[in-house]
């Protein structure tokens, strides 16, 4: 059986180092806030092109604190409305409700299932803040279109990169993020990451982080993740209590010098899908070739998703459904359950992911569009 994703052949090359760190933290006898995440914040905002990266302890807390960070400097109201993309995991919704503020939702384009900029404007209101990014399955959205549109009406961009760890656009490099910054533009970039063990860059367990250009941003995250306190016994803000994990920071410390290398190896993976996988009953992923996409799913279409899934099962491929159910039909979400959302529904009823990993072989690669093709 091919496994959908093998965490533990991922991590085996990584176990001695992981020991190695493990001791380390033991040794040194200070397990929250130490060392470890001081040197992943400042590894991670300069891989990122960021000048801020904050610790958290998984990336719903990244997402949430971001929208309670902004609530703390008055540039969000609670009541507020986000724009968010229809076609998400709900965990980016639920991060929107965490924070008191609305989700407003738009439709995807069909091509990318990320959102659709030419559907924002419509539904921008005088209640309207901010625009949540989704970088969904690893992709960039078009950020260019809808920084333009955000800068046209007051709005700040905020971007759910929990799938899209080292994605980077064309027109910009990450050594050119932060020269290139203007501090007094109003869509400073800050993004919210996950380290889920799944992700890109996994952890051994949860894990999060918040990278941003806005230094009053970081400071008001950075007390807020800590019970809203910086100085011991002094709380200034309503807080919480989300802090990367001293050991998950060790374990990331070790994995991030890799991480462009086996986005690299996502990507030939994904070449050889693209150019191989011919079959009329299967919809393949768009994707320009650039570096705008780390594959952390390769997630094709089909009409008949449960009966391929059978097929592939059976020939000894596990596949993956992201996701099943659309955000707005979800019983959590009561109060969207009448809206229709077509193309969100068509994709969350047609997608399924193909196995893509760093360790994947490329016989393994062979077989599965070998038996893709002959479906």
């Amino acid at each position: 059986m091919i496994p959908f994703l093998d965490l533990k052949k991922i991590n085996e090359p990584y176990e001695s180092a992981f020991n190695e760190k493990l001791k380390t933290v033991l040794d040194n006898g200070w397990y929250i806030l130490g060392n470890e995440v001081k040197e992943f914040q400042t590894k991670f905002a300069k891989y990122c092109g960021a000048q801020h990266c904050i610790g958290t302890g998984n990336g719903f807390d990244a997402l949430v604190l971001i929208f309670k960070g902004y609530i703390q400097l008055g540039k969000i109201q609670k009541g507020d409305e986000i724009i968010v993309p229809a076609n998400t995991y709900i965990a980016s919704i639920l991060a929107v409700l965490q924070a008191d503020l609305i989700p407003v939702l738009v439709e995807p384009k069909l091509e990318t299932y990320n959102i659709n900029p030419d559907l924002i404007s419509e539904k921008i209101t005088s209640k309207t803040k901010a625009i949540l990014v989704v970088h969904l399955y690893g992709q960039l959205g078009e950020m260019d279109k809808i920084n333009e549109i955000a800068v046209a009406n007051g709005l700040l961009v905020i971007e759910d990169a929990a799938q899209a760890h080292g994605a980077i656009s064309a027109v910009e490099s990450r050594e050119s993020r932060v020269e290139n910054l203007d501090m007094q533009n109003i869509n400073v970039k800050t993004q919210a990451y996950s380290f889920y063990p799944g992700k890109n860059l996994g952890a051994i367990g949860d894990a999060g982080a918040v990278t941003t250009n806005d230094p009053e941003l970081a400071k008001v995250i950075e007390s807020l993740r800590n019970y809203g306190s910086k100085t011991k016994y002094q709380n200034e803000h309503i807080g919480i209590n989300s802090r990367l994990d001293e050991l998950q920071a060790a374990f990331l410390n070790v994995k991030l010098p890799n991480l462009d290398a086996e986005n690299e190896k996502r990507r030939i993976i994904a070449r050889r899908y693209l150019s191989e996988i011919k079959n009329e009953k299967i919809t393949l992923p768009f994707w320009d070739l650039s570096n705008n996409h780390v594959f952390h799913l390769f997630v094709i279409r089909t009409q008949n998703r449960l009966d391929l899934q059978e097929y592939l099962q059976q020939s000894g491929i596990q596949t993956f459904t992201h996701y099943p159910v659309p955000p707005h039909n979800q019983k959590a979400l009561l109060l969207w359950n009448h809206l229709s959302f077509p193309i969100t529904q068509k994709i969350h009823d047609e997608v399924l992911s193909l196995p893509i990993s760093p360790v994947l072989t490329m016989d393994e690669v062979s077989y599965i569009v070998a038996v893709l093709n002959k479906y």
